[in-house]
């Protein structure tokens, strides 16, 4: 048989943390963090990490298990998330994996195979000197459904999809990246409260995550020597405190600029999700427990 694990996946500020939680709670769980961000050691406030009170003495997995100074990619969450899934499993407990990083839960429960492709060090230099702008139009030529899915102003990955695209002529989903080994057998829950309640709710987390010392954060982290590149390369919220910090705009147009930002996102996220059409789209805890439960017995 194969292992079981609950998976429980949304757009941002949607209650996935608070769900992944509840159920580790009710089926002697673990949760895996399936955040792209939150496995950088630092980005706190910034990336709403949860805090140890919130997690309610249920184990927690990678989190802070990177630099920020370095590049995280997928291939490594996927070598962590496996090794954390053996961990659970020897545990006698549920893998919970968490979070709003499609292309990392995919790629953990073998939903999606990363293609393996080299840097192309010749190719980057010369995609390095265009904008964000011109590197995601460039993208949405070469490859609109990766365009779809990805954050326009976050250069890394702009170049590396674009990098991807360039050596196998075509989008990796359409070249077969899709068909993954199916190692797992996964109970996909997700949650999705409607553009309107995200809205709102995105706007009232910002707002109390700055008040909480997001600035105080992000003015400690470049002081520890994380360049203001690097925090527009990490994107939404140190892309746009980086560009305050710098004097380049407005507190005002900082968090205007944000909430428009992260609603996107969330509305990116959201695409990527309903590609999976085992996804159980549920609207309380307690439907998420009763098939939780129905699913390990």
């Amino acid at each position: 048989m194969k292992p079981k694990i609950i998976a429980v996946v949304g757009p941002t500020s949607s209650g996935k943390t608070a769900l992944g939680i509840y159920l580790a709670q009710k089926l002697h769980g673990e949760v895996i963090s399936a955040d792209s961000r939150q496995v950088y050691k630092g980005l706190n406030l910034g990336t709403g990490k949860v805090t140890k009170k919130e997690m309610a003495g249920v184990p927690h997995h990678l989190l802070d298990v990177a630099s920020p100074k370095r590049i995280f990619s997928a291939s490594d969450f996927k070598k962590l998330g496996e090794r954390a899934i053996a961990k659970i499993i020897k545990n006698r407990h549920v893998p919970i994996v968490v979070g709003g990083t499609g292309l990392y839960a995919d790629v953990l429960l073998g939903r999606m195979v990363l293609p393996e492709v080299p840097p192309n060090f010749k190719f980057r230099a010369k995609l390095e000197k265009k904008s964000a702008a011109e590197l995601f139009a460039l993208l949405q030529k070469k490859d609109p459904e990766r365009a779809a899915n990805i954050e326009p102003g976050h250069r890394r990955r702009l170049i590396r999809a674009l990098e991807i695209a360039e050596a196998m002529g075509k989008s990796p989903a359409k070249a077969g990246a899709m068909q993954g080994e199916e190692k797992y057998d996964v109970l996909w829950l997700g949650l999705n409260p409607g553009l309107e309640v995200l809205q709102k709710r995105i706007a009232k987390r910002l707002r109390a995550r700055l008040k909480r010392g997001m600035f105080t954060e992000v003015s400690a982290l470049h002081k520890q020597g994380l360049s203001y590149r690097r925090m527009e390369a990490l994107g939404l919220e140190y892309r746009s405190m980086a560009e305050y910090l710098q004097n380049k705009i407005t507190k005002e147009k900082m968090i205007e600029d944000l909430d428009r930002a992260i609603v996107h996102y969330a509305k990116r996220q959201l695409r990527w999700f309903k590609r999976n059409l085992h996804i159980v789209w549920i609207t309380n805890r307690q439907e998420a427990l009763q098939l939780a439960k129905k699913f390990t017995a």
